[in-house]
Parts: C-alpha cells; structure tokens; sequence
C-alpha cells in the first residue's frame, strides 16, 4: 500500500495534465509507507509514449532524500492517452523491486486514473492506493 495526502495527490493530478500530451516524471519520497514529498522530473525523452528522468536530477533528489532520512518510495509518470497500468517498456525498465511505480492516467481527462504497482523480476502486483490527510 502507497499513502498520498491529498495535497500531493493534486500535485500529481496538476503535473500529469500541466505536460499532456506528453508523459511526465517523478520521484515521490517518504518514510515506510507515507508520501511527504513529490520531485517532478525532467522526462528527457519528451514523448507520449515512454519517459527517461534526467540522471543529475535524479541523483539530486536521492541525496536530498537521504539528507532529510527519508527513501524513495516510487517513481511516477503519466500515461496521457492510456490506462493506468505498466507498459512492457515500464515492466521491462522496473529495476527497483522495493519501489512502487505509480501510473496516472489521462486516457479519460474529466477523470484521471492512479494506481500503484511493485514491479520484480516482470511480475507486476497492484498495490492499494490511498488517498487523503
């Protein structure tokens, strides 16, 4: 299970639309289960298909993150014009087995879809996602 205060979630829902068409990124930082801190990233690829986080950003946010001992809890990005599950490109990318990969989608614009998965070894196994306060 992945918590989202509501503020942060806003903040997803904000940045998946504020970059349609194209897919955005993130880092969302936190202690165990609890999200307290959302990155946007660059998606150096910029397509609406596949997403690729600026390395120097990345290694920014993860130096911040253990700065302040918190982790990394899971990597972010949109799917503008599909469901939100993995890709093969996103299953086959997932090298990170304890992180959860939220996919937002904005295949249905008025009503924008999250939902979180572990991703291991190509098994994708949905997580609960819970949002609010």
């Amino acid at each position: 299970m992945i918590r989202i205060p509501l503020a942060i979630h806003e903040e997803l829902m904000d940045h998946a639309r504020s970059g349609f068409p194209l897919e955005v990124c993130g880092i969302l930082g936190g202690n165990e289960e609890s999200v307290s801190l959302l990155f946007r990233m660059t998606n150096s690829d910029a397509s609406n298909e596949h997403f690729t986080m600026e390395p120097r950003e990345q290694f920014k946010v993860i130096k911040e993150l253990r700065a302040g001992g918190l982790g990394m809890l899971a990597i972010y990005h949109s799917h503008p014009e599909s469901p939100a599950r993995p890709s093969e490109e996103d299953i086959r990318l997932a090298l990170t087995p304890e992180v959860s990969h939220v996919i937002i989608s904005l295949q249905n614009p008025e009503q924008p879809v999250i939902r979180s998965f572990k991703i291991s070894n190509g098994i994708v196994t949905p997580e609960e996602v819970t949002v609010g306060e």
